[in-house]
């Protein structure tokens, strides 16, 4: 028995366990501290639980990949300048990375990326409209590696769906990982999903907009693999 007001608006229950991001500590530089003062304004986009107008945010319109938690921008930066004709709307967490990214935006005049410092689970959800995205970049995800916390990672059934549906016909998802065992559930999850298809026989080779960070160059070096997945919605 409680004192409950049974007439009181009641919280959803808990959908999900999962997030984009793991929490960690880092200190943000002075350059990055600049560029999240004086290009934050500018590049980012603040969480609101409501579709965002890809047009009016990137002031064009254009085909629009999402980037799932970029880490220090390096990659995000590349691609966003190999292919100036796309829009990216980048998602991460934590400042020292976005003030990194917000840094390369100013140092190489890259007009064409927009970042929400959120979890990207809540703005794919919530942001992000159904049949919009023409691509979604998932690069080395935290593989959660040991067994007991498999459940902790990103690509489960129920992202992949919600994944799925933000997708437009012809989209793409693009997940890479060093952990082979992870690879293997991406292609089990994701090849489960009714409107994705493989777009190779098993993993893909690199596609050449993904550039080869520092950290997958030594692991090459010393023999650690790297898998690439791609599909394509139908």
């Amino acid at each position: 028995m409680t004192d409950e007001d049974p007439n009181a608006p009641q919280s959803a229950p808990h959908s999900r366990a999962i997030r984009s991001f793991v929490l960690r500590t880092g200190r943000t530089t002075a350059g990055q501290a600049r560029a999240l003062q004086s290009l934050g304004p500018r590049f980012s986009i603040a969480y609101a639980p409501q579709p965002l107008d890809f047009a009016r945010v990137f002031e064009r319109e254009a085909p629009v990949i999402l980037e799932i938690g970029f880490g220090m921008g390096e990659a995000t930066a590349h691609i966003a300048a190999l292919m100036p004709q796309k829009n990216f709307l980048c998602c991460e967490v934590h400042s020292p990375g976005v003030g990194a990214l917000l840094r390369r935006i100013g140092e190489q005049d890259l007009r064409n990326v927009r970042i929400v410092q959120h979890d990207a689970v809540d703005v794919l959800e919530h942001m992000v409209p159904p049949d919009s995205l023409a691509g979604v970049h998932i690069f080395f995800p935290d593989p959660w590696h040991k067994l007991r916390h498999h459940k902790r990672r990103l690509i489960q059934p129920p992202f992949a769906a919600v994944l799925a549906a933000r997708l437009q016909r012809g989209g793409y998802v693009h997940c890479s990982t060093d952990w082979e065992d992870y690879a293997s559930q991406m292609l089990h999850v994701l090849g489960a999903q009714p409107h994705l298809h493989n777009t190779q026989p098993g993993y893909a080779p690199r596609p050449h907009y993904r550039p080869l960070t520092k950290f997958e160059q030594r692991g090459i070096r010393l023999g650690h693999g790297v898998w690439d997945v791609v599909f394509r919605k139908t």
